[in-house]
């Protein structure tokens, strides 16, 4: 099983915090999943102009590949001015329309208040509904307060991203045996 987690800005650090809490969970209690994190401040994104994903290199070209070939993503992201970020947005615009079909989403949000609670809902939601994906049914909302010295300290927080981990392992698991088991009733 493929699960990539992806930071969605490529600036600040609430995020890149929150996704390597959810890299060190992921890796040490599932031993069956081959994890990449991919950190959009560490790499350069061209815009995107309509091309077919695969027609793009470099870090453009990995990215999208990546996304593609995996089986699950779990997406971390802030908001800012009540918005995802363009990075996060041009990613999502690299891909092909049915890009996430058959794919587990899980993701988090970072804000500096609860203000902005109904962002992911009506920005992201739609966006990952369009491009098809199969998404976990809640998110964890973390905000400015649950930080101290770049770590969680809220337990609840980190109790819900421990949840979020393993429900996304278990809904891919659980999808991946349906589509077999569909996939083997046919003789081709």
């Amino acid at each position: 099983m493929k699960i990539v987690g992806l930071s969605g800005s490529n600036i600040g650090s609430k995020t890149r915090t929150t996704m390597k809490y959810v890299s060190e969970k992921l890796t040490s209690q599932y031993s069956h999943v081959d994890w990449k994190f991919i950190d959009l401040a560490d790499h350069t994104l061209e815009f995107s102009d309509g091309r077919n994903y695969l027609d793009y290199e470099g870090d453009t070209g990995y990215i999208a590949k990546t996304i593609m070939e995996a089986d699950a993503i779990i997406i971390g992201t802030p908001i800012f001015q009540a918005s995802i970020p363009a990075t996060l947005k041009n990613v999502f615009d690299l891909l092909p329309i049915n890009a996430l079909s058959g794919k587990i989403v899980s993701f988090f949000v970072t804000a500096g208040t609860s203000k902005h609670f109904l962002i992911p809902e009506t920005q992201l939601k739609p966006i990952l509904s369009y491009m098809k994906a199969q998404t976990v049914s809640t998110y964890v909302f973390i905000e400015e307060k649950d930080f101290l010295n770049k770590e969680i300290v809220n337990e609840d927080v980190l109790f819900r991203l421990d949840a979020l981990v393993e429900d996304t392992v278990m809904l891919t698991d659980t999808y991946q045996r349906i589509r077999s088991e569909k996939e083997s009733m046919y003789d081709f």
